[in-house]
């Protein structure tokens, strides 16, 4: 499975088991829609599955907490979003 596939299905089960928010989701798939079949951003985007895996709506972040909170996930969309503004010849 490619890993926009596993990008969208990250986002779905987060919003379905973890509250994902709808705006955060919006934005996820809108990233995928722009990387179809690229290889950029190949790093970010396996980041970001990553923290999707770990997002806690509630925020169990910190010390000892292993979440990712919107605050965390929010940053890593908005890096993608400018790594995409900065190479706007990719589809």
């Amino acid at each position: 499975m490619d890993n926009l596939n596993r990008l969208q299905m990250a986002t779905v089960k987060a919003q379905q088991e973890d509250d994902l928010p709808d705006f955060l989701a919006e934005r996820i798939f809108a990233i995928a829609a722009r990387l179809q079949d690229q290889l950029l951003l190949q790093e970010k985007i396996d980041e970001l599955i990553e923290q999707l895996a770990l997002y806690d709506t509630y925020g169990q972040t910190g010390y000892i907490g292993m979440g990712v909170n919107h605050s965390i996930l929010e940053g890593t969309l908005s890096r993608i979003e400018k790594l995409l503004q900065d190479h706007p010849d990719q589809p």
